[in-house]
Formats: C-alpha cells, sequence, structure tokens
C-alpha cells in the first residue's frame, strides 16, 4: 500500500458513509448517503430504483465482475414470497457477474482447505480455531495462536489468487474487477507468520476511560453499546467478554489485527505485481479503499458501531495510470465513500446520474483542487434492531429514532440524534472525544453553527431523483454538474 501511494493519490481525510458492512457497500456502490438509500442494517433490502457502479460501467461495454461480497439485501419486491434469495443479506449488487463469491459461509475457500486435507471443525466459525499445537512463549497472550490453516492456503490468498487466475487470461481485453477482502475481520487470528508478525509490546492500548462506568455515563447509547461487548466473538465463535481482557491480550489481539492488515497487504500486493508483469498495471485504474473501520477497543467498544472516527475515518489510494496523473500525491481534503462512484464513471468519461451524491475526485488525481470542494466530512449510523428491539426497548425510542447523523471537520465534531441527547467535540483540544461539550455555555453559539450546517447539508443532499428535471415544450431538461 505504501509503494501504490507513493505511485499514486494518498487521501488521507476519507471517510465511510455509514456502518456495517452492507449499508456501506450500499454508500459506495450507488454513491448515495444512508439518509437516500435507506439500507441501514445489513438485511435492509435496497431498492430496486437505484442504480449503482455495476450497471452503470457496463454502459461502457465492461461485465463487471465481483470477488468477494457486497452483502446486497434485494428488493422483496422483486421477488415471490418463498423465494431464497429472501433468507440471507448476502446477496450480490445487481449489474455484478460472480468470479468467486466469498459470503460468510465461505464454502469455496472451505472447500479448497478440505481439497488440501486439513480436518476441519464441523462449525462454520470453527475454521478460526487456533492450531492444536501452539504453545504461547512465557508471558505471551494465548490469543498469539496461529490459525490452523497455513498462510499460503488463507481465505486472504485464496481471494488473491482467484483474482490472478481471472486476470491471466484477460490481457487482451477490458476488464472491471471488484475485489474484497473480508480480513482482516472478527475472528482476530491470524496465519503464521502474520500471527506474530506485530511485536504486542509495541502495539498502543486503546484510547478509553479508565473504568467503564465513566466511558459510559458519556451519552446513553454509549452504555447500551459497552454493555453489549459482554459477548462479542472476537477470536474465534465462543463469546468472549472484551471488558475483562489483560492489558497482554489486549495488546496482542490488537497486533493480530494488524497482522491481518499485513497478510491482506501482501496479497494485494501481489495482484499489483501481476499487473506490473503483464503491462496492464499501466492501463488499470487501481483504488484501494475499505468499506469501514474498527474500535479495537477504544471507548471499550470494538465493532464499527457508533459516532467515532476509528469506525469511520478510512484509507483511500487511487493510481491513475495517465501519463499526466498525479504521483506520491497527498491530499488532506475531505473526501467520502460516496465520492467513489462519481470519480470512476468519469475517469471511464461516462455520465454520472443524477442521484449521486458525492463528487468526482477526478480533479485531484490531475492534481488540481476543485472550486467550492466541502470541508468536512458527513457520515450516518442507524442502530435500530427490526426483529428484536434490542435498543429501542433499552434505550425506551422507536425503531425510526435509532440512529444519529454526524458533521465533523478540523475543528468541532457534532452527533445529532432525533430522540437522544447530541455530543458536541473540541477535536483540537479532545481528538478521542472524551469532553462533550454541547452544554456548555461558551459553546452554545458553536452547537448552533453546526445544527444549521448539519440542517443544510440533509436538506440540499436530500433524494432528489426528478428534482434537477424539467419538462419543457422540448421535452425533460436535465441540469447536470456539481452542485457545490
Amino acid at each position: 500500500m505504501d509503494t501504490l501511494a507513493q505511485d499514486g493519490v494518498l487521501f488521507t481525510r476519507h471517510y465511510a458513509a455509514t456502518a456495517p458492512c452492507g449499508p456501506a457497500r450500499t454508500s459506495m456502490l450507488t454513491g448515495l448517503y444512508l439518509m437516500n438509500h435507506r439500507c441501514g442494517r445489513n438485511g435492509t433490502p435496497v431498492d430496486a430504483r437505484f442504480t449503482n457502479l455495476a450497471l452503470e460501467v457496463r454502459k461502457a461495454g465492461y461485465e463487471p465482475t465481483l470477488f468477494g461480497y457486497t452483502d446486497t439485501a434485494p428488493d422483496p419486491r422483486r421477488f415471490a414470497p418463498g423465494d431464497p434469495t429472501l433468507t440471507t443479506y448476502e446477496g450480490v449488487m445487481p449489474g455484478f457477474f460472480v468470479g468467486m463469491q466469498l459470503p460468510e459461509h465461505m464454502a469455496p475457500w472451505i472447500a479448497d482447505l478440505k481439497a488440501r486435507g486439513y480436518d476441519l471443525p464441523e462449525k462454520r466459525w470453527s475454521v478460526y480455531k487456533p492450531a492444536a499445537d501452539f504453545r504461547p512463549r512465557p508471558d505471551e497472550s494465548p490469543f498469539a495462536a496461529p490459525a490452523l490453516f497455513a498462510s499460503e492456503h488463507s481465505e486472504t490468498e485464496f481471494m488473491a489468487e482467484s483474482i490472478r487466475r481471472f486476470l491471466s487470461v484477460r490481457r487482451d481485453e477490458n476488464w472491471f474487477v471488484h475485489g474484497v477482502f473480508l480480513r482482516p475481520h472478527p475472528p482476530f487470528i491470524a496465519p503464521e507468520p502474520f500471527n506474530r508478525m506485530i511485536d504486542p509490546a509495541e502495539v498502543p492500548l486503546p484510547k478509553r476511560r479508565t473504568k467503564i462506568a465513566e466511558e459510559g455515563a458519556l451519552h446513553p447509547y454509549l452504555a447500551y453499546r459497552i454493555s453489549r461487548m459482554g459477548a462479542a466473538g472476537l477470536i474465534t465463535d465462543d463469546p468472549l467478554d472484551t471488558r475483562g481482557l489483560s492489558e497482554r491480550d489486549l495488546r496482542q489481539i490488537r497486533a493480530a489485527y494488524f497482522g491481518l492488515i499485513a497478510e491482506a497487504d501482501a496479497g494485494i500486493g501481489r495482484i499489483i505485481q501481476h499487473l506490473k508483469e503483464t503491462g496492464e498495471y499501466d492501463e488499470t485504474l487501481i483504488v484501494f479503499t475499505v468499506d469501514h473501520g474498527e474500535l479495537l477497543g477504544d471507548h471499550w467498544l470494538w465493532g464499527k458501531e457508533g459516532w467515532h472516527d476509528p469506525a469511520y475515518h478510512i484509507p483511500l489510494i487511487i493510481r491513475d495510470p495517465r501519463p499526466k496523473a498525479a504521483r506520491g500525491k497527498v491530499v488532506d481534503a475531505f473526501t467520502e465513500a460516496v465520492d467513489l462512484m462519481p470519480t470512476i464513471l468519469d475517469w471511464l468519461g461516462l455520465e454520472v446520474p443524477l442521484q449521486c451524491d458525492g463528487e468526482s475526485l477526478l480533479p485531484f488525481l490531475e492534481d488540481q483542487h476543485p472550486p467550492r470542494w466541502r470541508s468536512e466530512a458527513h457520515y450516518e449510523y442507524d442502530f435500530r434492531d427490526i426483529v428484536n428491539q434490542g435498543p429501542e426497548t433499552a434505550l425506551g425510542i422507536t425503531s425510526d429514532q435509532c440512529s444519529l447523523a454526524v458533521i465533523r471537520d478540523r475543528d468541532w465534531k457534532y452527533v445529532h440524534f432525533p430522540a437522544l441527547p447530541p455530543l458536541l467535540f473540541n477535536l483540537r483540544e479532545d481528538p478521542n472525544e472524551f469532553v462533550n461539550r454541547v452544554e456548555d455555555p461558551d459553546c452554545r453559539d458553536v452547537v448552533l453553527h453546526y445544527t444549521r450546517r448539519m440542517l443544510s447539508w440533509r436538506m440540499e443532499q436530500a433524494d432528489r431523483t426528478l428534482a434537477r428535471t424539467y419538462l419543457t415544450e422540448e421535452g425533460p431538461f436535465e441540469r447536470r454538474g456539481p452542485r457545490r
């Protein structure tokens, strides 16, 4: 990734539009904010009226091929009630040809392991049970155990090799690949040598208050989320109370996560090396990003739920192969996941659909700065539980009130809830978001400023599918171009 960034453009203030996986990928692939596509949870259907990146690039003659997953719950209005498609949120975004789907059951990879002679447990997630012969060194955490499979047979390598094989027979034709690596992702157990690649002693501890009660006192939703950390499946499918982990175990689990990042880095590196060996590297637009981040114990939380930056501040590297494209450029302007679809379509010379909330990043790739670019990032999170009503019951609110919206710039972060108290953080003085200043008399003007900006943002970005179309005597007229 470092090498790719040195040969492309690194966006250091890039943010996911939402979390978790399915909603985040919906925003990435439709160019829509959560408030418009309304797919708030893994399992919430995506309205079939929306176009997406795969459908649009087909207009240029590409067959967009998926390796991995998009976690797209289909619109149930287009299927018969008994259709098995409606029993899972792990569907594929319309328009993609499936090169190799690897949903949570991971059947293709597990079949590959069995073909190699691995004696695997029956339960799916038990494939991540640690190697039985592991013996930790003195004072080493038992969570340093490697996976029971070799690194050359891991899920990450299986994915990378599948993509390389696909590319190896397409040297003389245009192709479009969406490659999705699941890892790093719980369970946090890495194969050798990645399980011990990162020294736990060099890994910082989570940023959090000393006592759980002090942390939870900041906000009712935070207290609720911390209460759910008593049975997290971080290591295997076995419940683990993350609130009682020792400092040694905390550092080791975080080290394993970084080891999994290194493993993914190596797999992606081999794909890029293949492109260089075939000469396709200088003909291929490469976009590296992720759907969301991971809290890794910050604020006593694991996962990606809530309002904290580690769950939404994500990497973005774009390598434009054109001769005059920027090389080694670092962009610290605020960019968002909704910008990716417009960027790719713009690069291909295709029209950007009016539905898109994002803007093309192409000027940045050409070493320019677009006029009137945004000065903040926005993201949203929907925490409703339609089936079990967990947060609804615990917090005394309705499902439609189980959401939050964030606006953050270089100085402040404002978090708004429909029915719970708001939050305001001074990021210059309090970058880890420990002190809520929303009731501080000295911050009344700040609160007013950011509530106004959030309202303006939502009004400008509300669904406007036909709002820029006008019927004239000559027929429909559409006003296109940047909205800023």
